[in-house]
């Protein structure tokens, strides 16, 4: 790849790994590889995003507009804001992205649409619990499409992150309803948890030798034309509401998106799809204490130990990887 293409701030990038060759790494590696430290910074950055994703539910739910509307506009003025600056800053890159890495990051757009598509909807059959709570689930798929592709995570990771979501459950108690509205609305959170696992692995892959910029312009872009697609497929009206609920899609737009998801996108290459992915289930509390901070609903006192779980989870992932080579 030409020196341009390099990513903005990352060191010296690895060629990229085939699933068949990082299972043949994880085999190979022993129990006692040292511990490497992960980069302060991107923890750092990693907290900002799921702070930012914590908005995202209480968000959508407030605003009084089409759910894929909302999912809509918000990857438009994503791309609307990143796009004179990739253009300005990264125009060489963009034309030097090698055909598979643009073809991954066109299919985490495509997988991406298909997960706002999903949760978004479900906000609105089912219960904000119930739905952030199966959404959630995003690590458990992950670790499962690892072992697919031949990567064994280790056991550590599994224990983690079941420990984590466990603390999910906790926190939400996931509501069972016999309603088949709100059945409805479970399987939908559930299926995004499931795309966005995929989104986020396929990113990880394309983080390996591309810019976060280069990666999140082509991924957001393709996300806002399939999303179009299915809003006029499905006659959504894209617009005819209130001023207040343009402003909460901006709001929308600048945490959740560009705080939120971009910022994760920026941190996969060095933290990995595991403790990434895990970091999400800190969604479910921190849209909890939004709620009580915004709109007076302080949580349940079980809310205090599934916390405690979440994050006990998330050391757990965290040492597991640092055992990785």
């Amino acid at each position: 790849m030409p020196a341009a293409a390099r990513p903005e701030s990352d060191a010296a990038v690895p060629a990229a790994v085939t699933p068949s060759t990082a299972a043949s790494t994880a085999v190979a590696a022993s129990a006692a590889v040292p511990a490497r430290p992960l980069p302060r910074t991107d923890l750092l950055l990693l907290a900002v995003s799921v702070s930012a994703i914590s908005l995202s539910a209480p968000l959508i739910s407030a605003t009084a507009a089409p759910a894929l509307a909302i999912a809509f506009w918000r990857n438009v003025m994503s791309v609307g804001v990143l796009g004179p600056y990739a253009l300005l800053r990264h125009r060489a890159e963009l034309r030097a992205v090698p055909r598979r890495a643009l073809l991954l990051a066109v299919a985490a757009g495509v997988l991406l649409a298909v997960h706002f598509g999903l949760w978004m909807p479900s906000l609105r059959m089912t219960s904000v619990a119930s739905a952030t709570a199966l959404v959630t689930t995003t690590p458990l798929w992950t670790i499962v499409l690892m072992r697919l592709f031949g990567v064994r995570a280790p056991r550590m990771v599994w224990l983690g992150t079941a420990t984590a979501f466990a603390g999910v459950l906790v926190l939400t108690g996931v509501d069972l309803s016999l309603s088949p509205r709100a059945l409805a609305g479970d399987a939908l959170a559930l299926a995004a948890g499931l795309a966005a696992a995929g989104y986020m692995l396929l990113g990880a892959e394309v983080r390996r030798t591309v810019s976060t910029t280069a990666y999140t312009l082509v991924c957001y872009a393709t996300t806002a034309v399939v999303l179009l697609a299915v809003c006029l497929v499905a006659g959504t009206p894209l617009s005819g509401w209130s001023a207040g609920a343009w402003w909460q899609i901006v709001l929308l737009m600048a945490t959740a998106q560009l705080l939120g998801h971009s910022l994760s996108n920026r941190v996969l290459r060095t933290l990995g799809p595991s403790l990434t992915s895990t970091a999400i289930l800190l969604e479910t509390p921190g849209a909890a204490l939004l709620a009580a901070l915004w709109l007076g609903q302080w949580p349940p006192a079980a809310a205090y130990p599934a916390v405690v779980l979440i994050l006990l989870g998330l050391v757990v992932v965290a040492r597991a990887d640092r055992r990785k080579p």
